[in-house]
């Protein structure tokens, strides 16, 4: 037997189920354990899923200790957000003007 816990966080709370498999367990079998044990509360268990932040399968089998991570789908591409904020800056008036270059002219 082995012991791993299965996390999810919102920015408000985070909850924590440890969980009991077999030594063949899988990602997708602690998750069913957790499920069980957190009764209704909405956490999206259909969710990418990962072991220490590293994406993994639900018939990825676990070791003794694992943390396995239930993830939040993004509100937006962060790659899109940060271009937007950039695109915004630059058309922003009185926005500060660039920086010179390090290198000295002489």
């Amino acid at each position: 037997m082995k012991k791993c816990t299965v996390v999810y966080a919102t920015p408000e709370r985070q909850w924590q189920w440890t969980v009991e498999l077999a030594d063949a367990g899988t990602v997708g079998e602690a998750l069913e354990l957790a499920r069980a044990v957190a009764g209704t509360l909405e956490v999206p268990w259909n969710a990418a899923v990962g072991i220490y932040g590293a994406l993994c399968d639900r018939d990825a089998v676990t070791r003794d200790g694992d943390r396995i991570e239930i993830y939040r789908p993004l509100r937006a591409d962060p790659k899109e957000s940060r271009r937007a904020r950039a695109k915004a800056a630059t058309r922003a008036p009185g926005s500060a003007p660039a920086r010179p270059s390090p290198r000295s002219r002489s």
